[in-house]
């Protein structure tokens, strides 16, 4: 079963008395375990889409699907719900908190949410999260003493620490050296292969589009590529 279903989805934006149709009837699926780079140029609908996938927005018409769940018609605290059970998320700037370490930073997420763990399963996990991701000489460490790309490391253990079945990571290597961000998507496709988790980017990091098993490219809102549909229809002649 498709972890993530769009079909025909079309997402309007009013700005004044102007409509931009930001999506005009996409159409794509994923499965669990991809490691997905969506592509295109700013305006392209990348970032629509995420917020469609990660239950912050909901389309003007079509159906978003995600683990099963029809988000439509969803009550702000379902969504909350879903989004907090099922999908983890990345973000180029960070977004850490100053004040506190490496530990607390991927705790914070735990504390949030009613179902959490007991504290030594808690802590146990967190701790095996901040070694997968080589910060375990740093666990104690603010997050403004860390380098970029520490940061991100932070911010990727951070979204698997809720264990969820999606991360959504928007232009994660956009503020990184192209060295540091090269072992940034290493690390996430071994968390990847590791943890069985989907990945699903919105980039212009042509490296992630490279290693990437499920590529959907998309211009002036519209589907022109889809990597595992065309492979799919080829295998259907």
């Amino acid at each position: 079963m498709a972890i993530v279903e769009l079909q025909d989805v079309k997402k309007i934006y009013y700005l004044g008395k102007a409509e931009v149709h930001a999506l005009r009837g996409v159409t794509f699926s994923i499965e669990k375990g991809d490691f997905v780079s969506i592509v295109g140029p700013s305006g392209s609908g990348k970032s629509t889409i995420l917020n469609l996938i990660g239950c912050i927005d909901q389309p003007t018409s079509g159906m978003v699907k995600i683990n099963g769940t029809v988000t439509q018609g969803l009550s702000d605290r379902e969504l909350t719900n879903l989004r907090h059970k099922t999908v983890g998320f990345i973000f180029q700037s960070f977004n850490l908190i100053p004040v506190l370490n490496v530990y607390e930073n991927i705790e914070f997420p735990l504390l949030l949410g009613k179902d959490r763990p007991g504290k030594k399963e808690m802590r146990e996990w967190i701790e095996y999260l901040i070694g997968a991701v080589g910060l375990a000489d740093h666990t104690h460490h603010k997050a403004n003493e860390l380098s970029g790309g520490q940061r991100q490391r932070v911010a990727i253990a951070r979204a698997l620490v809720t264990k969820p079945e999606i991360v959504l990571a928007d232009e994660p290597t956009a503020n990184l050296d192209s060295k540091t961000g090269q072992s940034i998507i290493e690390l996430m496709k071994k968390m990847n292969a590791e943890l069985n988790t989907t990945f699903i980017f919105s980039t212009h990091d042509t490296t992630i589009m490279s290693i990437a098993d499920h590529v959907i490219r998309l211009l002036d809102g519209v589907v022109v590529e889809d990597s595992k549909a065309q492979a799919a229809a080829g295998g259907l002649v």
